[in-house]
Formats: structure tokens, C-alpha cells, sequence
């Protein structure tokens, strides 16, 4: 494979574990608190998450073993780095997965039946198919990504020449203050991809000079593509958004938007569950109960909330979010100071850091964290 393709196939891997079913979420909240406050968050938020992304890979470039982000918590921060990191990491991946199950058995109900009726059979058909291709290896995690991502992009830009002309300015222009913190957690949630660097070190190679660029443009081009989607959305229906936001259209137009829904999660599902069962390989050393953890867990969590119907599809986004992202986030902090100092070799790039950034910082998340739990 050629620099050029390793690039993009790199950079691409990071863009499929991004965009999810958070995407899906996007303009709901977007219309609730008014569309320019929620660019404000994307924005505000997704240069704090590129430059923790670029944070996380200058770590795994200081570190000679591979590991998932629990391993190098436990390297750079101790035990207790590590014991919290894990928590923080699979509270995250297990509300994404159930997330993009929830999200799959509804889009998948409504383009072969009109209706999310039957959302429960085919959010058990999906996840079987799902865990069928996780036996593969990471080759068809390149694929996967590679292709899901380009495919997304296309019906973005599909839709969004398709509905441009409908958009109307007062749609857009509205505000409601009272809700302008209620984007905060799904933005979030909508652009972590913390845990697929380390995946990414694996896939540069020997050319782990691609992976600086491979993060900035991967970590970029899911805030271009939010943009997009949510302006369109925002611009077109106003407040009438649903919650899952690619079932807000009927005909041909609701068929190509719950497609876009099904890649989206498809190769993001598939991304978080490779940095799950990376993460019981290098840092646990365990393969023998792989399916358990990666597979069975999040089809029992699934279960269990589709039966006793605990939370909806906006909620679980937004606290998987602030809460995952948040402490995840406080942690790599950290450890990229701490790498800095017991560094085992030199890094292809180095990015600045200092206790003023970690501080600032931190109180950004755990406010974040605040203002979701209340």
C-alpha cells in the first residue's frame, strides 16, 4: 500500500469510529437550542477533541509495547489511571454499541417495513451480523472504515444538494438560551474517537509520520460532515426534527437518509468493538472470553433497555458523552505529561502541553460532566 492510500485509510478508520449515532442526534439538538448554538459547541468542542486525539497519539509514538488506553493509564498513571480509565472507556464503548443497536434496529425497521415496529428483530439481526465480521482481522477493519466513510460522505452531500432548496432562514436563526447547554453531551458524545488511536499507530505502520496528519484530518472531517447534515436538517424542519433524525423524511429521500444512519453506525460499531477486543488482548490478556465482553454484554444491556424502555436514544448519547469523554479526557492529560518525562522513544511529533492547558481543560469537562447529570 502506497504512503498516499495509508494515509487516507488511516485517516478514514478514525472518521468511521467518530461519526456514529451521534450524528443521528445532532440535529435534534441542534433545533431545541437553536442551530447556531449548537455550532457553537461543535466547533468549540471539536478543536478541545482534535487536540486530545493528537494528545493520545503522540502517547502511543513515546510507547514501544501496544496498548488500548487502560494500558497506557496503567503505565503512565498507575493502577488507579488504570482502574478508572477502564470504567471510563467501557461505559463509553457499551453506551455507543447499544446506542448504534437501538439506532440500526429502528433504521433497519424503517426501510424494510415503513415503520420501527419490528426495531427489536433487526437490531438482533444486526448485531449478529456484526459479531460475524469481528472474527475477521484488522484488514477488514481498513475496509470497512475506508469504504463506510466514503459512502457516508456521499449521501451527506446527496441530501444536503437535495434539501437546500426547502431550507428556510428563520429555521436557522432561532434561539432558545434555556437549552443552549443541552447540545453540550451529544456533540461530544458525537466526536470521540480516543480509543481507535492507538488502532491507528497499528495501521501507519513503520510510517508513523502519517499519523499526526492522519489524526487532524480524520478527527476533521466528521465536524464538516455534522455541519452539513445538521443545517439541512435544522433548515428544512425546524424544531420538527425526531430524535433519531434520519427518520424524519418519508419516500425515496427517507430511504437514502436511513442508509446514510445504517454506514454511520455500521462502521463505527465496528471500530469501537475492534478497540474493545484490542483492549482484552494486549491489556488483559484475555482472548478466551472475547465474545462475552464484546459481543454478549452489549446485546443483554440492549435487551434489557428495550424491555423496561429506561432511556431514550438523545439520553444514552448524551450521557455516554459527558461522562465518558469527560473523565477519559481529564486522564489523557495527564498521562501525555507523564509520557512526556518517562518517554521510551522519540516521538514523530510532539505536541505542547502544560498545567494551565490540563486545568483549563479539565474544568471544561467536568462541567460538561455537571450540567448533563443535572
Amino acid at each position: 500500500m502506497n504512503k498516499t492510500k495509508k494515509f487516507l485509510s488511516t485517516a478514514f478508520t478514525l472518521t468511521g469510529a467518530i461519526i456514529g449515532a451521534g450524528i443521528l442526534g445532532l440535529p435534534y439538538v441542534f433545533a431545541k437550542s437553536g442551530f447556531f448554538m449548537g455550532l457553537f459547541w461543535l466547533v468549540f468542542l471539536g478543536i478541545i477533541v482534535i487536540l486530545v486525539n493528537l494528545y493520545v497519539g503522540e502517547i502511543t509514538l513515546r510507547t514501544k509495547d501496544t496498548h488500548q488506553l487502560p494500558g497506557y493509564a496503567e503505565k503512565y498513571l498507575g493502577l488507579w489511571g488504570k482502574r478508572i480509565m477502564f470504567l471510563a472507556v467501557i461505559f463509553g464503548i457499551y453506551t455507543a454499541l447499544l446506542a448504534y443497536l437501538i439506532g440500526e434496529g429502528q433504521s433497519l425497521s424503517k426501510l424494510f417495513t415503513g415503520g420501527i415496529e419490528y426495531s427489536l428483530l433487526f437490531g438482533l439481526g444486526f448485531w449478529i451480523i456484526m459479531t460475524v465480521l469481528l472474527q475477521g482481522g484488522l484488514k477488514r477493519l481498513k475496509n470497512v472504515g475506508y469504504w463506510g466513510v466514503i459512502a457516508i460522505t456521499v449521501i451527506i452531500f446527496l441530501v444536503f444538494f437535495l434539501l437546500l432548496p426547502q431550507v428556510r432562514l428563520n429555521n436557522i436563526t432561532n434561539v432558545d438560551l434555556p437549552k443552549m447547554f443541552l447540545p453540550y453531551g451529544i456533540v461530544l458524545f458525537a466526536l470521540l474517537g480516543f480509543s481507535s488511536i492507538p488502532e491507528l499507530r497499528r495501521e501507519v505502520g513503520r510510517d508513523k509520520k502519517l499519523l499526526k496528519k492522519s489524526i487532524l484530518l480524520g478527527a476533521s472531517i466528521p465536524i464538516v460532515l455534522y455541519l452539513i447534515f445538521s443545517f439541512v436538517f435544522v433548515g428544512v424542519l425546524g424544531k420538527n426534527v425526531l430524535e433519531v433524525a434520519t427518520l424524519s423524511f418519508g419516500g425515496v429521500l427517507g430511504n437514502i437518509l436511513v442508509l446514510l444512519g445504517i454506514f454511520t453506525m455500521m462502521t463505527s460499531f465496528f471500530a469501537l468493538s475492534f478497540a474493545l477486543k484490542d483492549y482484552f488482548i494486549f491489556d488483559l490478556k484475555k482472548k478466551n472470553i472475547l465474545v462475552f465482553f464484546v459481543s454478549i454484554i452489549p446485546l443483554i444491556l440492549y435487551l434489557f433497555i428495550h424491555f423496561f424502555n429506561l432511556a431514550g436514544f438523545v439520553n444514552i448519547l448524551g450521557i455516554g458523552g459527558a461522562i465518558s469523554g469527560g473523565i477519559t479526557g481529564i486522564l489523557i492529560l495527564l498521562m501525555n505529561i507523564k509520557a512526556k518525562k518517562k518517554t521510551e522513544r522519540k516521538p514523530e511529533y510532539s505536541i505542547p502541553i502544560n498545567w494551565f492547558i490540563v486545568a483549563i481543560l479539565s474544568l471544561i469537562f467536568l462541567a460538561g460532566i455537571f450540567l448533563q447529570l443535572s
